[in-house]
This record gives structure tokens, sequence and C-alpha cells, in this order.
């Protein structure tokens, strides 16, 4: 019974030694001095913010993408033991010692580091020879852009990773197809591909470019399968249920994983929550929530209220008006009511509550029980401490002369008798017997008598004169110009009246909300709040002293200059190896021309290569060719500043073309033993070309050692590139 421990439990395992040692050399050059320099690197300016804020659990929202790439470099923060406490508002301020560089600074670095074997293991599963993927990670691993870029604070290299990643999962799983299909290893690739996607698209934006690209990759294997005479019909719907699964609901339900945890974590109100709704700034903890907490849901004859514009830009305003009156005549000439003045107000005020009045009777409280708005009720809006009447009429708005103007209603007893009917238009309703409801509901006020929409003016950046103190105008819009979010209203806050008396209705507007009700949003419409603004809320593009063109990437013929010591001459620059870009263009520019040659030929029947060699061609070229067109050619059509670490993921794939070319041209144009000889002598001559200027630029790769002036005029190569020298 115990016979087996007559003999030895053996263990065997195979060791890529290549892989193994790639890998250590990776983790070296991209962890080597990771703490230096101690103090804030270019973008790190950027991203620390966001990761104090995680720290401190306030909301933030960031156009430039999803938020997994932040959750991941607070995840460094976290893991050090970082409190949050640091003020990021300049480059090259020296971090305090409760800062974790090292920690903050990992995850990166890590990532930077993997993608050198992940470069190697994607050339062998292209069928490349193990010598060509030996040359793949080392081109990587002395890249010293990607160097650069992995060693700080910043989302590159982990986009990099995971589009790496994403690309070997998918071979692998492809080369396991025709004989483990279903398999355990199998799904597993497959699954991993599609995290993968999802991770690189959580990090930043620009991970779809791989994401859609394997998705077409993946399209076009399973069209070839449909030929496939020996797969079952049953078989096939089953490879396409499971890319399905693995590749778009997997991918999909990560992503909103991403965004759940962002806002479990950011449960606390704070500067950014701003441009949110008024429903979304009451989830919060504190801020806006403080207020509304406690506040009756419905809308009620005699409700008290603030109304806040929906759109929020060109920043949020909120329904107001005080005593002074339009001018009798604007700077123009243009005659006005001279009506009491109703304009839209950046900040809270008293001034900004107004009362629901129900036209059919005299009271501004709410009965008992309350009487509830609903969807198609005729109201009046009653300003609560001038007690006039919103008002629109045929007069021009003083800054859009095509809009009417809104007032307050001001009896001149003249032939212009008040108009301050106004239809409540629930907008996000369910049905026609919709409540309106605090802060939920979306709400357009149309004007009885004339049709036309309260509007906050669509004149951005523009405000009224010094006459209507510099606040936003207000205007009556006609429903036949069309739909829009500027013409939306919401309740933010909101009291049931209860004093008949003028002033003590006075006093009752200056004092807070006491009553108890909650407004919870789902996660669902949280993350469709959050996703819309972070797709469409865009800072104004300026120009900047690093910024370049699409065009200007190819040749490296600019640079960002990330770090300079104050008082030497270390500096840290975004360099790429000149050896290696002008090589990957000469590659891509080889494979185009092969590529077209070889296909003329086939269309005249002639085969200069196997089949075989032609379909790994094919399949390389799709990769690598493909994967740096998608990462590339999109930012012509970007209307955004740009900058050269924008290229490095389509420049990583550019490298990985360069072995591929190389021995394609060893293997089929190179015929002879001598040709052969001397074809390896000049790719050995190359690499050392391509070490000597990976040397070369590492001082200001790594920002050590410091250079002389004589020095740093020596690396300047190009007369576009900005190498920092200090005046003696």
């Amino acid at each position: 019974m115990l016979g087996f421990l007559k003999e030895p439990v053996v263990v065997t395992a195979k060791i890529n030694v290549n892989l193994v040692a790639l890998t250590i050399m990776g983790f070296i050059s991209r962890l080597w001095g990771l703490c230096y320099p101690r103090a804030v690197v270019f973008d790190e300016v950027y991203y620390g913010q966001f990761v104090s804020l995680y720290m401190k659990r306030i909301f933030f929202v960031d156009d430039s993408g999803p938020p997994f790439g932040h959750m991941l470099l607070a995840l460094g923060g976290y893991l050090g033991g970082f409190d949050g406490n640091f003020l990021w508002n300049r480059i090259g301020a020296e971090y305090s010692m409760n800062v974790p560089v090292w920690s903050l600074r990992l995850l990166p670095a890590l990532a930077g580091a993997l993608c050198v074997p992940l470069a190697y293991q994607i050339l062998v599963e292209l069928h490349f020879s193990h010598c060509a993927a030996l040359g793949a990670a080392l081109l990587i691993l002395l890249e010293n852009s990607l160097i650069t870029q992995s060693r700080f604070m910043l989302l590159e290299s982990i986009l990099i990773f995971f589009i790496l990643l994403a690309v070997l999962s998918y071979l692998k799983f492809y080369n396991l197809q025709k004989h483990s299909a279903f398999s355990g290893s199998w799904w597993f690739w497959l699954l991993l591909s599609g995290v993968a996607c999802s991770c690189a698209v959580g990090v930043k934006y620009m991970g779809l470019f791989t994401y859609m690209l394997l998705l077409a990759t993946a399209g076009l294997h399973f069209w070839h399968m449909i030929g496939d005479q020996n797969l079952s019909n049953v078989s096939l719907l089953c490879h396409f249920l499971a890319r399905v699964l693995a590749l778009i609901i997997i991918p999909m339900g990560l992503y909103l994983s991403f965004f759940y945890v962002h806002l479990a974590l950011l449960y606390r109100s704070g500067p950014h929550d701003q441009i949110m709704t008024s429903a979304f700034q009451a989830s919060l903890e504190g801020g806006l929530a403080r207020i509304t907490q406690g506040q009756p849901l419905e809308v009620a004859y005699g409700s008290q209220i603030t109304l806040r514009n929906v759109l929020g830009k060109p920043m949020q305003c909120w329904l107001h008006s005080h005593t002074n009156t339009y001018p009798i005549r604007y700077e123009n000439g243009r005659g006005s009511s001279h009506q009491q003045q109703v304009t839209c107000y950046p900040f809270k005020d008293v001034n900004n509550w107004w009362i629901v009045k129900d036209p059919g009777m005299q009271q501004l409280v709410v009965s008992n029980p309350p009487r509830p708005v609903r969807h198609g009720h005729i109201v009046q809006l009653v300003h609560g401490i001038t007690t006039r009447y919103l008002n629109t009429h045929d007069v021009a708005a003083p800054l859009s002369p095509h809009s009417q103007e809104v007032s307050c209603y001001i009896d001149y007893n003249i032939s212009m008798p008040a108009q301050n009917l106004w239809r409540v238009e629930i907008v996000n309703r369910e049905s026609d017997t919709d409540v309106w409801k605090t802060i939920l509901s979306e709400v357009r006020f149309v004007h009885v008598n004339t049709s036309a929409v309260l509007k906050a003016s669509g004149v951005i950046g523009a405000s009224l004169p010094e006459w209507g103190y510099r606040q936003l105008e207000v205007v009556g819009e006609k429903l036949s110009k069309g739909y829009h979010q500027s013409m939306l209203w919401n309740v933010e806050e909101h009291r049931y009246g209860k004093s008949q008396e003028q002033k003590e209705r006075e006093v009752e507007l200056h004092s807070p909300t006491q009553m108890d009700i909650s407004k919870n949003l789902s996660f669902m419409a949280k993350f469709t709040e959050l996703q819309w603004k972070i797709l469409t809320l865009k800072n104004e593009d300026t120009e900047h002293k690093y910024s370049s063109s699409a065009l200007d990437w190819i040749t490296m013929d600019t640079n960002i200059a990330y770090w300079l010591h104050p008082t030497s001459g270390a500096q840290i620059h975004l360099l790429g190896n000149v050896a290696t870009w002008a090589s990957a263009n000469a590659a891509a520019l080889v494979y185009l021309c092969l590529s077209l040659w070889y296909l003329l030929r086939r269309r005249r029947k002639i085969y200069d290569i196997p089949e075989d060699a032609w379909q790994l061609w094919v399949a390389a070229g799709g990769v690598c060719a493909g994967g740096w067109a998608v990462n590339y050619l999109p930012f012509f059509l970007m209307e955004k500043t740009l900058f050269l670490y924008h290229y490095l993921p389509a420049v990583t794939f550019q490298i990985l073309l360069i072995p591929v070319v190389l021995q394609h041209l060893c293997d089929h144009l190179c015929r002879s033993v001598l040709l052969k000889s001397m074809f390896s002598a000049l790719v050995v001559a190359w690499f050392s070309w391509v070490y000597f200027v990976y040397c070369t630029f590492s001082p200001v790769s790594y920002g050590q050692p410091a250079l002389a002036p004589a020095e740093l005029r020596a690396l300047r190569w190009k007369d576009t590139w900005n190498i920092l020298i200090r005046k003696q």
C-alpha cells in the first residue's frame, strides 16, 4: 500500500533560460534607482493629484480616460502607506518624507519590465525563431523612451503591458485552436485575452485601438472556421458563443467593475463633483448632500425651490433674479422691457429661490396634504425675495436678439400684460402622470402664451454687461429651434413653504431644510452620467511647450524634458533610441514594399516564397504592422494636444516588426551561405549601434550621472531637440 514511498518523488520542469534572463534584465533596467529623482517628474504632477484624492476618498472626474489606471497608481500609494498629503502643484518639487516614491513608481516599472519577456513570447507564438524573439525582446529592453516612461508614476507602460498581454494571450489561444479546442488552457488564454483588453481600455481609451484589432482578427479567424466542413453547426455555435463571452461580455462586465470600485472608493464630495448633476452630487458624502439631505422628494404647489441648469456649461448656474431691471436701451440701441432681470447665477444665493404657485389660488404655502405638481401641469414661478412672477414676452433678449427676453414682471400700467404661465414637462418621465421630483426630475418649462422654452443662453463664454453683474443670460427659446440640455432644469434645494407673510417667508428662505427623505442613485445611473462626462468633458486644449504633431513622432523630431536638477546638469528626457526608431521605420517600409511585390507576383501565379512562409508573413504583419497602424493613424483625426508619449504603444509594435523582417530577409533572400554570413555580420554591427545609442542617451533616460554642458550639447543630435543647458 505504501510502495510508492520506495521511489523518490521527482518533479521535472522546462525552464526557458532566455525568458528568465530577459525578465531579470527587464527588472534591473526598470527598477534600478527607481526613487531617483525624489522629485515630481513631468505628469506625476497630474496623476499624483488623483492618487491623493483616492487616499482621501474624494470624488474626481478625469476627462483623459477611465479610472482603472488611476486605481493601480493609487494601489501603489496605498501599499506604501501614503496618506495623500502632498501638494502636487509644481514639476520638480521635492517629495516630502510621507510620500512613498518607490511604491508609487513600482507598478509602472513592473509593467514596463514585463514588456520585455512579453515581446519575446509574442514572436515565438508567431512561429519565428528564438533568435528573432530574443532580438525583439532586447530591442524593447534597450529602448530609451520605454525605460523613461516606465520609471515614473505614469500610465503608458501599464497600457503597453496590457496591450502586449492581450496580443500574446490571443496568439496562444489561436495556436491551441486546432488540437486543444475547449481545453482548460484554451479557455484560459481566451479569457485572459478578453480580460487584458478590458484592462487596457480601462487604463486609457487608446487601448480600444488594439482591442478593435483583436476583435477584427478574431472575426476573420471565425470566418475561416465557417468554411471548415469538418466542424458541425453545433461546434461552430459553441465557438462563436465562447468568443462573444470572452471577448465582449466579460470585458464589458470588467469595465463596469472598474467604475463600480472607483465610485465605491470615492464617496466624499470634492471640487470635481460640481460638474455632475444635482442627483449625483447629493449621493456623495458632504457638499451638496449636507444641504439636500432630508428634503421633500415631491414638488408641490407652495414648494420653495432652487432650479439648477442641467447643462452646466460654460459653468453650473441657478435660475436667479434680483431687484435690478433691464436697461431701457442696450449699448447697441435696442430697447428692452425694463422689467426685473432674470439671469443664471453661478453661485448659491438667497435670490435663487423660487416658489411654485398654483395659478388658480393665491396662497404661497404647501397645503395639508401637499398637492404634488405633475407632468403637464400649469404653474407660476414666484421669485421668493421680490415676489414677482417669472415672465417672458415678445421682446428680444439682451445677448440673443433672436430669442425672447425672460424677466420678472413689473406692472408699469402700459400695454404689456403679464404672461407668467408655464407648463411643466418632465423630460425623463416614465409616464405622463409622473410627479415632479426633487433632484431626480429633469424639467422643461414651456411658456403657455408663446410656446417658448426657458433656457440658459447658448452664448458660451459671454456674460451680461455690468448692468447684469456679469451673470449669465436666460432666454425664452422657441420649441421649433430644437432640443438642448440648456433647456433642462432640476430642483436642487427644496422645502415646503409654511409662511404666507413675506417677512416670515424671507426668514424661511434663509433657513436650511430639515426634512427626511433619501434620494440615492443606482450604480448604473451614476456610471452612465460619469461615463458621459468623461467622454464629453474636454478641458480647453492649450498649446504646450512640448506638444507635437503625429508627423513629428515618426522621425522623432521632438522630445520632452521631464525633469531638471535644480543645481547640476542632471536631467531626464523622453527620447527614443534613434537607431531603433530609424530601423523600425525602415522595417515598416520594407514590409510594405515586399508585401505589395508578393501580392502582385501571386496575382500572376508566381510564388516567390512557400505558402506557409507567406501565411507567416501575413500573420506577423497583421499583428506588428497592424498594431502600429491602429495605434498611430487615429491621432491624425484627433483634435487634442498631442505628446511624444502617445506614440509609444504604436512604436512598440513597430519595433516587433524589425526581427520579423530581418528573419524573412535572411531565410528567403539570402540564399547562399556567404550571403547569410554577411547578413548576420551586418545584423551584429547594427545591433551594436543600437546598444551604443542606448548607452549614449542613458544619462538622460535615468537622470544620472549628471553631464557637463559640453556633453549635453553633444547629445543634441537634432536641432529640434530641447536639451537643457545651464548658463555658466
